[in-house]
């Protein structure tokens, strides 16, 4: 059975100071995705978000940027999900994580936010039932320097595995859309030899 994606939703923040952290991992799988179906993103301001239509995998859905900054990232949102009448079984969040190596991807379904205020700011506004695909970041070592750590570029190396991360993301999204949710993790899950 195919996976019934009707958004998937990059995590960031908003404005030059933010568009290079690993923080806006979301924002930058989104941009892939779009690129890859010819389209471009645009304001729409009712929504607080920048989107729009594309065909992946045979499925037409939203792409979606939420312009609030990360923690507020659950109003855009309730507010697309609202207006399109979307169930939140429908969405999909693509998100930093800190709980995986830098360059690692992994599918989830539902949870909880795990302390990443974009997750809980969407939980709060919409339900925890929307699938996640985490982008891993990596962790700086110790829980007093995460804030600095995701507010900040990844080091070049970092950028490398984590471009890497996005391309093989991009990819089982698509799997994922014409073939179904075990065969998308299958593919992500499994380590490719590179």
């Amino acid at each position: 059975m195919t996976a019934s994606i009707a958004a998937i939703i990059g995590l960031g923040n908003p404005g030059p100071d933010y568009t290079r952290t690993r923080h806006n991992a979301g924002w930058w799988l989104v941009d892939r995705l779009a690129s890859q179906a010819g389209v471009s993103l645009s304001l729409n301001k009712k929504m607080n978000a920048e989107l729009a239509q594309a065909t992946l995998g045979g499925q037409k859905l939203w792409l979606v940027k939420p312009l609030t900054f990360m923690n507020r990232s659950g109003q855009s949102m309730q507010a697309l999900a609202g207006f399109y009448k979307l169930p939140t079984e429908s969405l999909l969040v693509a998100h930093d994580e800190l709980d995986l190596p830098c360059g690692t991807a992994r599918l989830k379904r539902g949870g909880g936010h795990g302390g990443h205020n974009g997750l809980r700011s969407a939980i709060q506004h919409c339900g925890a039932d929307f699938a996640r695909l985490r982008l891993g970041i990596g962790h700086p070592g110790h829980r007093d320097q995460v804030l600095g750590y995701v507010l900040k570029p990844p080091t070049s190396d970092e950028q490398i595995e984590l471009d890497r991360s996005i391309d093989r993301s991009a990819d089982a999204l698509q799997v994922m859309l014409q073939r179904g949710w075990d065969r998308a993790i299958q593919q992500l899950h499994t380590k490719s030899e590179d």
